[in-house]
């Protein structure tokens, strides 16, 4: 088994009605509860938007505010442990469905 990240930035949710947001919700947790039955699941969740509020530490330990400086921050995420890239593009593919937005699929190192 492998562990997967599937994540998506800030900037590729896109604008969006506030009902619009609100109908994703129970697709989403419809997707996570799948995976939660299939013993795939390691963690899900979203960050906080705003990334001002975001803290970092620079290489001498020293707390700093928001690093990123390319515009585009980590929206979301959702770590599953599988066998193949196969099932772990299958999933992202569910919660890309879910969410409306686009998600990335990388595996960690072994």
């Amino acid at each position: 088994m492998s562990k997967y990240l599937i994540y998506f930035n800030q900037q590729w949710v896109g604008e969006h009605s506030d009902e619009w947001f609100q109908s994703r919700g129970p697709l989403a947790n419809q997707v996570v509860a799948e995976m939660q039955e299939a013993g795939v699941l390691v963690f899900a969740g979203g960050l906080v938007e705003e990334i001002e509020l975001a803290v970092g530490s620079d290489e001498s330990g020293k707390i700093t505010g928001p690093i990123t400086t390319v515009g585009e921050f980590l929206g979301g995420m959702t770590i599953i442990d599988v066998s193949t890239d196969s099932e772990a593009n299958l999933w992202g593919s569910k919660i890309a469905q879910a969410c409306g937005w686009p998600q990335e699929i990388r595996r960690f190192k072994d």
